[in-house]
């Protein structure tokens, strides 16, 4: 929403503009500079859009200096305890939480959405065994829009919602399978009387060869690292989904380049990075080792899972997850974890040491939950995938907002050039 203030900006030579001032619900006010460039001829400078607002979003909001995480105004510790994966993604793409009789049928629709195509199949026998789970993702969701060619229609309301409902209700099948085929096992199709992260673990572990019973703590213990990595304002990857989104491109297309820049080792992959770490370190007495390391300027060694970009206060997720890591390790037997007895005491001595709390590094959502995944027997080289299946709900969620605000337009930023002015071209023989 617009407020009633302005920005004056005097610029050399005596040229002003007046820019107005937006408001939005909650978090700082925004300088609307669209009218800058006509005004000026001038543009802003922003590497990495750190000042920059590029999108209008009523989905998701973080406080960063409070370690605050809203989904559609709701604090990210109460849907994490008090509901579901599914209903939290009916939240994020609708706005507002279901009625008994909305979620029923919300999850229908997803459940029966679940299959892949069996030509897919084929798809998946075309790579190499060790091929990274991210990038057969990758191409087999960018090859859904060679299967359901009425979802590139993105303009059709109906289109956009059954391309919604297969994305995020097949996102766990192509990752399960992307890991069966990986360890050369046959693949397990979805169960429709399993609830989505029961189904999940189904999909991975299950054999043909026995049955398969999925331990509900483990499921819940899945379903909420589902609910806290589902959105996070805007982010690489989502803001990735948006520029291609823009284009007019199909979801698919979108969701398939989203998964791609979540790869990227610095957003995606570093709940990986964290239990590498903890496994180098190897024991809570070589922690002063590791600490000392951090703090030295001259050591390229990192504490992965301290400090966020947006938080300067302990991340909410982090602390929901802490209690997971008790609920799932006593369940397996697995208390006394190595890796978590390190992870608790790296935690206390950072919390408490003057350097990180001036830093503002605090534990965030990556900290514990590969602990939680590697627990599970789920292999780190899938972390990032189950990263990608759940940030779909919110992938989905930010392109369908984008293609509905009025306001919106294909993405295209300006740059700052320093390459060479214009010069004359010289035949090769004149060229020295």
């Amino acid at each position: 929403m617009t407020s009633n203030a302005t920005v004056r900006l005097t610029l050399p030579g005596g040229v002003e503009v007046e820019l107005p001032i937006l408001e939005g619900t909650l978090g700082p006010k925004v300088v609307d500079i669209r009218r800058l460039y006509a005004a000026t001829g001038m543009f802003t400078y922003d590497p990495g859009y750190t000042a920059t607002a590029s999108c209008r979003s009523a989905i998701t909001y973080i406080d960063g200096e409070a370690g605050i995480l809203l989904y559609r105004g709701y604090r990210i510790e109460e849907l994490a305890t008090k509901s579901d994966f599914l209903e939290v993604a009916y939240l994020l793409l609708n706005g507002e939480l279901p009625t008994r009789q909305q979620k029923q049928q919300f999850v229908h629709d997803i459940t029966y959405h679940t299959m892949l195509h069996e030509q897919i199949q084929f798809l998946f026998r075309g790579f190499r065994r060790d091929a990274h789970p991210m990038a057969v993702m990758i191409a087999v969701v960018g090859a859904l829009s060679a299967f359901y060619h009425e979802d590139l229609d993105v303009e059709d309301a109906h289109h956009r919602l059954v391309a919604t409902h297969r994305m995020i209700a097949k996102m766990p099948t192509i990752a399960a399978w992307a890991y069966k085929y990986s360890i050369g096992h046959p693949f397990i199709y979805p169960r429709n009387d399993l609830e989505y992260a029961a189904n999940f673990l189904h999909m991975m572990f299950a054999t043909p060869c026995e049955p398969y019973r999925v331990d509900p703590v483990l499921a819940r213990a899945l379903d909420r690292i589902f609910i806290l990595h589902a959105d996070h304002e805007q982010n690489a990857s989502t803001s990735t989904v948006r520029l291609v989104g823009s284009t007019g491109a199909s979801p698919y297309a979108a969701v398939a380049a989203g998964i791609a820049s979540l790869w990227g080792p610095a957003h995606g992959g570093a709940n990986e990075a964290v239990v590498n770490m903890l496994e180098q370190i190897g024991s809570v007495e070589r922690i002063p080792e590791f600490i000392a390391r951090a703090k030295d300027k001259n050591d390229p060694f990192r504490l992965m899972g301290f400090g966020h970009r947006v938080y300067k206060n302990y991340d909410p997720r982090a602390a929901v997850l802490k209690q997971s890591a008790d609920e799932v390790l006593d369940l397996l037997g697995k208390k006394e974890n190595k890796k978590l007895q390190i992870a608790r005491e790296l935690e206390k001595i950072a919390l408490n040491d003057e350097y990180f709390q001036e830093r503002k590094l605090f534990p965030n959502v990556d900290f514990y939950s590969g602990i939680i995944l590697e627990a599970m027997g789920i292999p780190r080289h899938m972390f990032t995938a189950i990263f990608a299946l759940a940030r779909t709900v919110g992938w989905m969620a930010q392109w369908n907002e984008m293609i509905l605000d009025p306001e919106q337009k294909i993405g295209r930023p300006r740059q700052l050039y320093t390459g060479p002015a214009e010069r004359p071209f010289l035949p090769i023989d004149a060229r020295g």
